[in-house]
C-alpha cells in the first residue's frame, strides 16, 4: 500500500514534469527562469517546494523530539522568516534586475573575482542542502522499503533530475504545486489525527510556550537562536529562492510570492513539531529510525501514513531538483563563463550546458549524502556559512554605494576562515555531534556551541565596513545595476558573434560610458 501511494504520486509529478517541459522552446531563459514570465502563485508554490524540504521537516521532528519545539520549530520559522525579510526588502529590487543566476549580481556590483568566490561558496553549500534531502530520501525509502540506504538516495535523486533536467524551473514550479498541496493536507491531517486520538499534550519545558529555550543558555537558547537567524537572514542570499524570484513576471508578483511561500511554511511544518512532541507520551525514547517515520509505521492510520510520506518524498525532490538546477546554473553561467544564445535554429549554449552540468553536481551530492547522514543539520550549515561570508556584501552592496569590491574579498575570506575555524575546534555542531570535520581540543567545548554563528557574522560586517571605508570605490560606482545589467545582456548575446560591437545598444553603451 505505501510502495504503490509513494510510486503513484511520483509518477504523477515526473509526468507533469515532462508535460510542461515543451514550453522550455529550447532557451535557457525559460529553462532557468521560466522566461520571467511566472504568476505569483507558481513562483510561490515553488519558494515553498525549496522552503519545505525536508531538511525542514525530518530535520524539525527529530531535533523537536529530542530538545523541544523551539529547536526543531526554528528551521521552518528561520525559512519562513527568511521568505518575508525578502518580500519586504529584496524581491521587488532584484526582481527589477532582471538577472539570470544570483551571483550576477556580485559581478555586476563587484566584478569578476567576487562572483567567482561568491559561486564556488554557493555551489558547494548549495550541494550539502541538496544532501540534506538526499538523505531524508535514502532514509525514507531504506526504512519502509528495505531498500539499502544508499539505493534510496541514488534513487530520489535520479526522480528529481529527469524531470527537472528536462523541464527545468517551469517543470520545478508546476510539480511544487502537487508536491506542497500534498504534505500540507498530510500536515493538517496528522494533526488533526493526533489531537482527535491522543490529545496535544506537550511535557512542561518543551512546548511553543517554554520560552527558556529562547533566553537560557542551559535550553539551547543560544544555538536556537543561532539556528534563526542562520536561516532567517543567512538563507536571503539562497541561489534557489532568488531564481524563483528571478521568474516572477513583475515585481510585485516577486514579493506577493514570498509572503505566500512563508505563510505555506509555517502552516506546513509548525504542526508536524506539535504532533511529535505530543507523541513523547506514548513513544519510547530510543527509536529505531527518524521520529516521524516511527510515528507513521507504527501508530498512525495506513491512509494517512501514505499521504505524508508522498508529501515527504515530494518536498525531498522540489528542493533537491531546484537547488540542482541553481547549482548547474551558477557552475556554467558564472564559473564556466557560459551565456544565453538562442536564435533561430541555432542551440542555446547555456541551456545545453546547464543540462549537462546537472549530471557531476547531483553525483557529488550523492556522494556527500552517503558520507553524512544528516538532514537537519546540513541545511543550518550551509546557510551558517553563507551568513558568514555573503550577506554582508549582498545587503550592504544594495544600500551602502561606498562598498567597494576590496571590502567584499575581504569580507568573504574573513567570515570564511573565522567560521570554518571556529567550526573544526567546536565538538557540536547546533546540538549535534560534529563529525563531519572536529579537531580535538582544549580550548573550546560544546558550551559554545551556537556563538561561531554570531562571531562569524560580525567579523565580516566589520572586514566589510573598515575595508570599504579606507579603500576608493568600487568599479561599479555611479553606474546604475539596471543599466549594467543591460549591458551585460547585450554583451552576452555580443559573445555569439565576437563581441560585434553594434550589437550593443547605443543607448546602453552611453549610459554605461
Amino acid at each position: 500500500m505505501i510502495l504503490l501511494g509513494v510510486g503513484i504520486s511520483i509518477a504523477v509529478v515526473v509526468l507533469v514534469g515532462f508535460y510542461v517541459s515543451k514550453k522550455i522552446e529550447g532557451d535557457s531563459s525559460n529553462f532557468l527562469v521560466g522566461g520571467r514570465m511566472l504568476p505569483f502563485w507558481l513562483v510561490g508554490g515553488a519558494l515553498m517546494g525549496a522552503s519545505v524540504d525536508t531538511n525542514a521537516t525530518l530535520g524539525n521532528t527529530d531535533l523537536a523530539f529530542e530538545f523541544g519545539f523551539w529547536a526543531g520549530a526554528c528551521l521552518p520559522l528561520g525559512l519562513a522568516l527568511c521568505l518575508t525579510i525578502t518580500g519586504i526588502f529584496f524581491a521587488k529590487p532584484m526582481n527589477r534586475m532582471g538577472l539570470t543566476s544570483f551571483p550576477d549580481y556580485y559581478r555586476l556590483r563587484f566584478g569578476r573575482q567576487v562572483e567567482v568566490g561568491a559561486s564556488v561558496l554557493l555551489a558547494v553549500a548549495f550541494c550539502m542542502l541538496v544532501a540534506g534531502n538526499l538523505v531524508a530520501g535514502g532514509l525514507l525509502f531504506n526504512y519502509f522499503l528495505g531498500m539499502p540506504y544508499w539505493l534510496g538516495v541514488i534513487l530520489i535523486a535520479a526522480i528529481a533530475v529527469a524531470y527537472t533536467g528536462t523541464g527545468g524551473l517551469i517543470a520545478d514550479a508546476y510539480t511544487a504545486i502537487i508536491q506542497m498541496a500534498l504534505i500540507l493536507v498530510g500536515a493538517i491531517g496528522l494533526f488533526i489525527w493526533m489531537s482527535s486520538t491522543h490529545g496535544i499534550s506537550i511535557a512542561e519545558g518543551t512546548g511553543p510556550f517554554d520560552l527558556g529555550q529562547l533566553s537560557d543558555p542551559a535550553q539551547g537558547a543560544v544555538i536556537n537562536w543561532a539556528t534563526l537567524i542562520a536561516l532567517g537572514i543567512g538563507d536571503i542570499v539562497a541561489i534557489d529562492f532568488m531564481q524563483r524570484v528571478f521568474a516572477a513576471k513583475n515585481p510585485e508578483s516577486a514579493r506577493k510570492a514570498c509572503f505566500t511561500a512563508a505563510t505555506g511554511t509555517v502552516l506546513i511544518c509548525v504542526p508536524f513539531g506539535l504532533v511529535v512532541l505530543a507523541a513523547h507520551s506514548f513513544m519510547p525514547a530510543e527509536l529505531d529510525g527518524p521520529v516521524l517515520f516511527v510515528l507513521l509505521d507504527q501508530y498512525a492510520p495506513i491512509g494517512l501514513t501514505v499521504l505524508v510520506l508522498c508529501g515527504l518524498v515530494g518536498a525531498s525532490m522540489s528542493t533537491a531538483n531546484g537547488a540542482i538546477l541553481a547549482i548547474s546554473n551558477v557552475c556554467v553561467r558564472n564559473l564556466g563563463g557560459v551565456r544565453r544564445v538562442h536564435l533561430q535554429g541555432q542551440p542555446d549554449p547555456l541551456l545545453r550546458a546547464t543540462r549537462i552540468a546537472m549530471v557531476p553536481m547531483t553525483l557529488f551530492a550523492i556522494a556527500f549524502a552517503i558520507y553524512v547522514k544528516q538532514t537537519g543539520i546540513l541545511l543550518t550549515l550551509a546557510f551558517d556559512l553563507m551568513l558568514a561570508c555573503l550577506v554582508v556584501p549582498f545587503i550592504l552592496g544594495l544600500v551602502w554605494r561606498r562598498g567597494t569590491t576590496t571590502a567584499a574579498v575581504a569580507s568573504i575570506a574573513v567570515g570564511f576562515v573565522v567560521r570554518i575555524g571556529l567550526f573544526v575546534l567546536t565538538p557540536t555542531m547546533f546540538g549535534v555531534e560534529n563529525t563531519i570535520l572536529y579537531i580535538p581540543n582544549d580550548l573550546v567545548g560544546a558550551s559554545f556551541d551556537g556563538w561561531p554563528t554570531f562571531i562569524a557574522f560580525a567579523a565580516g560586517l566589520i572586514t566589510y565596513v573598515a575595508v570599504a571605508l579606507a579603500t576608493p570605490p568600487a568599479h561599479l560606482r555611479g553606474l546604475d545595476i539596471q543599466v549594467a545589467q543591460d549591458l551585460d545582456d547585450a554583451l552576452d548575446d555580443a559573445d555569439r558573434f565576437e563581441h560585434e560591437p553594434e550589437l550593443v545598444p547605443a543607448e546602453v553603451a552611453a549610459k554605461a560610458t
